[in-house]
């Protein structure tokens, strides 16, 4: 079975939606599935407005078949509600072709934190891009329970996985006084950085990510260690580095970061909200508590082998194997009647 993914978020971003696809697609190779994208890379892109690290491509209807029948794909998913993903949906709903899609991201949030625009908009937009979908993923049963209560229809399970081979505990020693309370991810300003840079706690907070927070961030709290975006390697060695990994985001759908975290042996704290509450479950791996510093203090008493042994149980192999029957089940499916029943509606919300 050769997939089409197509997707706003690729490289050289740096976020879950990006790790999530890759690894999968590495994954699935040992299942003997060809996963292949189509991506901003291949058209023009601009600026994000108020992010500009984040660039949205300028695709066109008659490009995007182009590439999807130069693609021969068996099955399409469409992994992101943007540009690419609205005309990907076009052109599946025109030609009555069969799709799926994933929600990663908490859109409505994350617009009203930068534009005065009301959520119940944005998830009403929302569920028009979605409508017509085969099977929308998600990666935990929370998010789906909410989703279905806002309307949206045919939720299934994406589950996440982490790289164990890549995060581990390790003995490093980032030479900054201890314990060391660390964040990693976007630095903007939905992930609610500042109540974790507020908090009164001994030893060192570091910060690890880049965004169009940062340089305000730094400004304010010079007293928190700020060390930019990392991967492979030296992000493994920052993880093992550290005694407690801090999780201020309330609006994070999973957030992988937890799991590269545990693997690496470090316990978590977090606000008891969907997303680590999902990830940590009942294990004593983490401290969830709406007291975000009692969170913190509390996590440096868990042991870290219970951290990696609870994330060694969260493969991409298995992760890829879920996204693998779900795209294989709704192949099974008739084809559903009406597909441009909702054109009209949907040309006005999506544009």
């Amino acid at each position: 079975m050769r997939i089409l993914v197509a997707t706003d978020a690729w490289h050289p971003q740096v976020n879950g939606v990006v790790r999530t696809l890759t690894m999968t697609a590495e994954a699935a190779k040992s299942f003997g599935i060809e996963i292949t994208f189509l991506t901003p890379q291949s058209f023009r892109t601009f600026a994000m407005p108020s992010y500009p690290d984040l660039r949205l491509a300028l695709p066109t209807g008659a490009k995007i078949a182009r590439l999807i029948q130069a693609a021969q794909p068996d099955s399409i998913h469409i992994a992101t509600e943007g540009p690419i993903g609205i005309l990907v949906r076009r052109y599946c709903r025109k030609d009555g072709v069969p799709f799926t899609t994933s929600f990663h991201t908490r859109f409505p949030e994350y617009v009203s934190a930068r534009l005065p625009v009301r959520e119940s908009w944005v998830w009403r937009a929302l569920r028009a891009f979605h409508r017509g979908s085969r099977a929308v993923m998600v990666a935990t049963p929370a998010l789906a329970s909410e989703l279905g209560a806002r309307g949206f229809r045919n939720i299934v399970l994406w589950p996440r996985g982490v790289d164990t081979r890549l995060f581990h505990p390790r003995a490093v020693d980032l030479g900054m006084p201890r314990p060391v309370f660390l964040s990693v991810g976007r630095v903007a300003v939905e992930k609610n950085l500042e109540a974790f840079l507020d908090l009164d706690l001994p030893g060192t907070k570091v910060i690890v990510g880049d965004g169009p927070a940062r340089a305000a961030l730094m400004r304010k709290y010079p007293q928190a260690v700020f060390l930019g975006a990392q991967q492979g390697e030296e992000l493994a060695s920052t993880y093992a580095a550290a005694d407690v990994f801090v999780f201020p985001s309330k609006t994070d759908t999973f957030g992988l970061v937890l799991l590269e975290a545990l693997a690496s042996g470090v316990p978590v704290a977090a606000f008891p909200v969907t997303g680590p509450r999902d990830v940590l479950g009942s294990a004593p791996v983490g401290a969830l508590n709406d007291d975000l510093r009692q969170a913190c203090l509390a996590a440096l008493r868990i042991p870290q082998q219970e951290c990696a042994k609870f994330a060694a149980r969260h493969s991409w192999d298995a992760s890829a194997r879920a996204f693998i029957e779900n795209m294989a089940d709704i192949r099974s499916l008739p084809v559903e009647p009406g597909t441009m029943r909702f054109a009209t509606e949907e040309a006005h919300l999506l544009g």
